[in-house]
């Protein structure tokens, strides 16, 4: 009776670690809108936006998608020091970029240059 408990335990645990092993990188709070993943995503659909709608010209929306492949860098190297976890530290000097990068897709955008 007690290797039929022992067993069934390990059995359960097993099955628990290959489901917390399938589960995603990124948690539900990382979807958030307000969230670094969040906002580089929306950011992302803002540039798409000023390329299709002639509001950005080919340099500016290279020099945008590098910023934000520098965050998105940046935040992979943090998450990857800790666990995936960002610290409050972090996670401020992110949306601190995050914030220049969002001006400047702004100031591209209303700066009344045509692609040629």
């Amino acid at each position: 009776m007690v290797r039929q408990a022992v067993l069934a335990t390990v059995i359960s645990l097993g099955l628990a670690g290959a489901a917390a092993a399938q589960a995603p990188a990124t948690s539900p709070a990382d979807e958030h809108p307000y969230s670094v993943n969040g906002r580089l995503e929306n950011q992302h659909d803002r540039i798409v936006n000023g390329k299709r709608d002639d509001q950005l010209t080919r340099g500016e929306t290279t020099h945008l998608r590098a910023d934000d492949a520098a965050i998105r860098a940046q935040e992979r190297v943090y998450r990857q020091a800790n666990d995936g976890r960002l610290t409050n530290g972090e996670r401020r000097q992110l949306n601190h970029e995050l914030n220049r990068s969002s001006r400047q897709i702004y100031r591209d955008r209303h700066n009344n240059r045509r692609p040629k």
